[in-house]
């Protein structure tokens, strides 16, 4: 047996159909005058707005924390970098938070990728950040060093 030959045993009750003369009388069941009692009286349910009203339980415009957190990787040029350094410096995302390179998002300090844009004649030592291959080339070659975090 599968799910579409199951059949119900008994036939369903119909519902008692009102306001259609007959024995019931005067008002028909429905008590006096307002709106439940007029023909065609159909409610919004309130439930609905009450979902509606609190997003991350569950309905229309829904997006998880996660994704947008993921999402947000600041990203700093090396030209930004040789302004801002003096030759030697350990950078980090904490020490870019401090000079006023990066901001907070959502209370945290964000994930950095230093890109290849300008060039670099410092030695500069990277430290927890997500560095580019051009990027990592010219600090290389200036003397610095890249630890950890190397992404193309």
């Amino acid at each position: 047996m599968q799910l579409h030959q199951i059949r119900p045993i008994h036939k369903p009750k119909k519902s008692k159909r009102i306001g259609r003369g007959g024995k019931k009388g005067h008002y028909s069941g429905r008590g006096m005058k307002g709106q439940k009692s007029r023909a065609g009286a159909n409610f919004k349910p309130l439930i609905r707005d009450l979902f509606k009203r609190y997003p991350k339980l569950r309905g229309c415009g829904f997006k998880s924390k996660n994704k947008v957190q993921r999402a947000k990787i600041v990203i700093l040029n090396l030209a930004t970098l040789e302004k801002n350094f003096k030759p030697g410096e350990k950078i980090n995302p904490s020490v870019l938070f401090e000079k006023g390179l990066i901001r907070r998002i959502r209370r945290k300090v964000p994930e950095v990728k230093i890109l290849g844009k300008g060039e670099t004649t410092k030695a500069l030592s990277i430290e927890d950040c997500l560095v580019s291959k051009q990027a990592k080339e010219k600090i290389e070659k200036a003397g610095g060093k890249v630890k950890l975090k190397v992404q193309s």
